[in-house]
């Protein structure tokens, strides 16, 4: 098993940056580009990869109460994954995205520019919520 693990200051309440990331309706605008989420019946969800054209069938969990997001695939257990948000201060928070997998392991360069990139769409949403909300 290979794990990675990014964390990134946001400029916004943990709550703000939990509802933009787990908003199943905008996953695609911070999740990495090549892939696309379809919620099905939740916590059941297909995700298309551009590179493969595949479609794997996964699961998607959000805990409010716990400011967390978990996902993995559901028929071959390649990977799994969350997002965890904590406050800190009273206007900021810190995301944290962490990745395990099983079996094939992908570049860890790639890997980590993805959960990077990822990071940095997710805070161009959260900027974009705290400024509307402003």
């Amino acid at each position: 098993m290979s794990e990675f693990e990014q964390s990134r200051r946001m400029p916004a309440s943990a709550e703000v940056v939990f509802d933009a990331a787990s908003d199943l309706e905008r996953l695609d605008a911070w999740i990495p580009r090549d892939l696309h989420v379809q919620a099905d019946r939740l916590p059941a969800v297909t995700v298309h990869e551009d590179r493969t054209g595949q479609d794997a069938r996964a699961l998607l969990r959000r805990n409010r109460d716990q400011l967390r997001i978990e996902w993995g695939t559901r028929d071959d257990n390649r990977y799994a994954g969350w997002l965890q948000v904590a406050g800190i201060g009273e206007e900021g928070s810190e995301a944290t995205v962490h990745l395990s997998f099983f079996g094939h392991v992908p570049p860890a360069s790639l890997v980590e520019k993805s959960l990077d990139e990822s990071l940095s769409r997710l805070e161009e949403q959260v900027r974009g919520r705290v400024g509307r909300a402003g």
